[in-house]
């Protein structure tokens, strides 16, 4: 194989492609299975595999990409600066909500790791699984789980949410924007705010400060929690 096609240029190249291709695929037959996010996934795995691709080389050849995860993140915060206002006198259920809902988060999957018998390092691996990539990797890094690990669950909890989370929300009665809003943030965090940003500004500005708030709280409440709940089951089980 040519040596052009191990370099940053071309790995850049077919990863955009993949995704404007795929961008394309999902805008023509509109089927949230086919977000372009999975379909891009999926084809750039089976690309590395074929090749015989390493994917650190993949990982640091495509690092510009990544790069710009942060800062798109950030820009989520826009629609929430312009529609702040609008939370007024709603403070504290959007807290209480928050708090319960990053609560939740973090020991409904701890609970069911450790039924399903998975170790230690897998719970808290897997245990800030509804936040944004960057913050869940220093959080799994800072309890002793994988980052890279947590990366992948990160995507699978953000894509299930931006399949099924509205959906199901509607199908409970929930019709309220701020309450879906600030869910899918709080439990698909970016994936789930650019899935409802589609369906209005205003559904994306709750997204965001669902995603944004979920954030802060699961990193002051995973250090307190995660191990002291992982410690009681590994005493039960």
């Amino acid at each position: 194989m040519s040596p052009f096609f191990d370099t940053p240029l071309f790995h850049l190249m077919i990863t955009l492609l993949v995704f404007w291709l795929s961008t394309l695929l999902y805008n023509k037959f509109k089927l949230k299975i086919l977000h372009p996010g999975i379909i891009s996934i999926l084809i750039l795995i089976l690309y590395l595999k074929t090749t015989n691709t390493p994917f650190e080389d993949y990982t640091q050849n495509t690092s510009l990409i990544t790069f710009w995860l942060g800062p798109s993140v950030v820009a989520l915060g826009l629609p929430l600066y312009l529609y702040i206002k609008h939370l007024k006198g709603s403070y504290l259920r959007v807290f209480t909500a928050m708090v319960s809902g990053s609560i939740v988060g973090i020991v409904s999957v701890i609970v069911i790791a450790k039924i399903l018998g998975a170790s230690d390092v897998i719970a808290y691996t897997l245990c800030p699984k509804s936040v944004t990539t960057p913050i869940a990797m220093e959080i799994s890094k800072g309890l002793g789980g994988i980052p890279s690990l947590t990366i992948a669950i990160v995507f699978i909890t953000g894509f299930t949410g931006a399949l099924f989370g509205c959906g199901f929300l509607k199908a409970i009665g929930i019709k309220d924007k701020k309450a879906i809003g600030i869910a899918m943030g709080t439990a698909a965090h970016a994936v789930g705010t650019a899935e409802v940003v589609k369906n209005g500004e205003e559904l994306g500005a709750y997204s965001a400060l669902g995603m944004a708030l979920n954030g802060v709280l699961t990193a002051i409440f995973a250090p307190l929690i995660a191990p002291m709940l992982i410690n009681w089951l590994n005493s039960l089980f």
